[in-house]
C-alpha cells in the first residue's frame, strides 16, 4: 500500500512544477528531477545525468554541481516551513569529491540546518546511486541565503 505524501513532499513537487519551466537553467539541468522524500528541512531527489550535465572529460561539470547545490538549498528552506520564496544566495561553497557520468543516477540531499529571520544555512550532498542505493559522495556543499521578506 502506497503511503501518503507529506505536506513538505507535495509542496516541493508543486514548487518544482511551477518554477522549473520559468528558469531556463533549472529547466535544462533539473528536468526530470524527481522527489524521493521531503520532511521539515530535509529533501531528497534523484536525477539521471545527461550530456547537458557533463564537462569535456565526460564527468559531471562543476558548474552543474554548484547549480544543484544552489537549487537544493532553496528546496530545503522551502520544506522547512512550506514557504514559496526561498531568498537570495549570500554564499555557496562546493567541494568536489568524485565524479559521475552520463547515465548515472545521482541522489541530491538538501538539509536546512537553520532557518532564521534573516539568514538560512543549508547543507547539500550529491551522491552517485549504486545498485539502487545511495553510494559514494560526488559533491558536498553549503549554501547560505538571505531570507527576510
Amino acid at each position: 500500500m502506497a503511503s501518503e505524501k507529506s505536506a513538505e513532499h507535495a509542496h516541493i513537487e508543486k514548487l518544482i512544477a511551477n518554477n522549473l519551466p520559468t528558469s531556463p537553467i533549472y529547466a535544462l539541468l533539473l528536468t526530470p528531477v524527481r522527489v524521493v522524500s521531503a520532511s521539515k528541512g530535509h529533501v531528497v531527489c534523484r536525477l539521471t545525468l545527461t550530456k547537458s550535465h557533463l564537462n569535456s572529460k565526460g564527468g559531471i561539470h562543476g558548474s552543474v554541481s554548484a547549480t544543484i547545490v544552489d537549487w537544493m538549498g532553496g528546496m530545503a528552506i522551502a520544506s522547512y516551513d512550506l514557504r514559496e520564496k526561498t531568498g537570495v544566495s549570500v554564499d555557496i561553497h562546493v567541494t568536489y569529491q568524485s565524479s559521475a557520468k552520463e547515465g548515472d543516477e545521482v541522489e541530491i540531499e538538501g538539509i536546512a540546518d537553520k532557518v532564521g529571520g534573516s539568514l538560512a544555512f543549508t547543507k547539500v550532498n550529491i551522491f552517485k546511486v549504486q545498485d539502487g542505493q545511495r553510494g559514494v559522495a560526488v559533491v558536498t556543499g553549503t549554501h547560505t541565503k538571505f531570507v527576510r521578506v
